[in-house]
């Protein structure tokens, strides 16, 4: 019996965080040209724990994929500012 305590002890100890997968939309008004995109999607994929990126030129949103254990929206949204896109979180 110690012995199972001990090993359940342990697993939660060395059990990591859980984390879910998330999907937000960021509007990204800025974005007016066929390059914007480009710079939008490099600069969202150089966040840790992104995971898809979808940018959609005509109704200038984002749509990004990341674990929330290593990244949020407001680090995804600090990343397209600092490309020069700023954006928040939509729908």
């Amino acid at each position: 019996m110690k012995k199972l305590v001990a090993v359940l002890a342990l697993a939660v100890v060395a059990a990591p965080a859980w984390a879910a997968t998330r999907t937000v939309t960021l509007s990204v008004p800025g974005m007016t040209c066929a390059a914007c995109p480009i710079t939008v999607k490099k600069a969202l994929s150089e966040v840790d724990g992104v995971s898809r990126i979808d940018v959609v030129l005509d109704r200038r949103e984002a749509i990004v994929t990341f674990d929330d254990s290593k990244t949020s929206a407001l680090k995804l949204t600090m990343a397209t500012a600092s490309a020069g896109y700023p954006s928040t979180v939509g729908k």
